[in-house]
């Protein structure tokens, strides 16, 4: 039996009478990659903002490791271990690709970002900074400024921030989102090699993506969940296919 890492019970978040997450009850196993999946609107922003604490529920609880965080703040839960990327890319424009990394290692000092302190003050943080952009395949963009980086690239140097809060749990909000399909297949690979000793929860539209990357999808719609399984049974259920109609139908798993 595999340990539950992350889970929802009744989850639900109402805005002026609206309900954009209704009573979801979600269970991501540790190790694994989980994918939230459904047509736009069907509420996955809203539930990954709710579980990154960026929203408050109006009902339900969250737990994370056994740790109930449901009145919890970002950074708090954040220094538990749980760690988000968002759908726009949030790098610093005008620091190079280190000094980025370097910034989110400083967390190892505390809550003290020290933009003024000497360049050698920060050196220490240099060797892992370095070896962090060549585990996603930066090494030779170290000194680029990152509003030069492309578009994947910026994506990955996004990564590689998460990367140094050492997260034991990451959530990718569509992390391919604009990409081209060079750059899909190289973020694909870079999700495989740091799923090793982590788990990662994903909100993704592109379905070959998360028929590629995922063991467990969870399916969304008007805010409840519609369906969960793998890949093979989600596509095949007649309820996913109708919801996902008229915006992106799930291609069929061929044997």
């Amino acid at each position: 039996m595999v340990e539950t890492i992350l889970e929802t019970a009744g989850l639900s978040k109402e805005f002026s009478g609206f309900l954009a997450v209704d009573n979801v009850s979600l269970a991501v196993r540790t190790g694994t990659i989980h994918a939230l999946i459904g047509p736009n609107g069907a509420g996955k922003t809203t539930c990954f903002n709710l579980l990154t604490k960026f929203l408050q529920p109006t009902r339900g609880r969250i737990r994370f490791r056994g740790i109930d965080i449901t009145g919890m703040k970002p950074p708090q839960v954040a220094r538990l271990g749980l760690v988000r990327s968002f759908q726009i890319s949030a790098v610093f424009p005008r620091l190079s690709a280190l000094e980025n990394v370097r910034l989110a290692l400083q967390r190892t000092r505390g809550n003290s970002f020290d933009f003024w302190r000497s360049e050698t003050a920060l050196r220490r943080f240099d060797d892992r900074a370095h070896q962090l952009l060549f585990d996603v395949g930066l090494a030779g963009f170290a000194a680029t400024t990152a509003g030069q980086l492309a578009y994947g690239q910026k994506r990955a140097l996004e990564i590689a921030t998460t990367l140094a809060l050492d997260p034991e749990m990451m959530l990718l909000d569509e992390p391919t989102a604009g990409m081209t399909h060079a750059d899909v297949d190289r973020i694909m690979e870079l999700i495989r090699t740091i799923r090793a000793g982590r788990t990662i929860l994903m909100v993704e539209h592109n379905l070959s993506v998360v028929e590629g990357l995922c063991d467990t999808i969870t399916v969304l719609t008007r805010g409840r969940v519609l369906a969960e399984g793998d890949y093979a049974t989600v596509s095949a259920n007649p309820e996913v296919i109708a919801a996902y109609l008229g915006s992106e139908a799930p291609e069929p798993v061929h044997a």
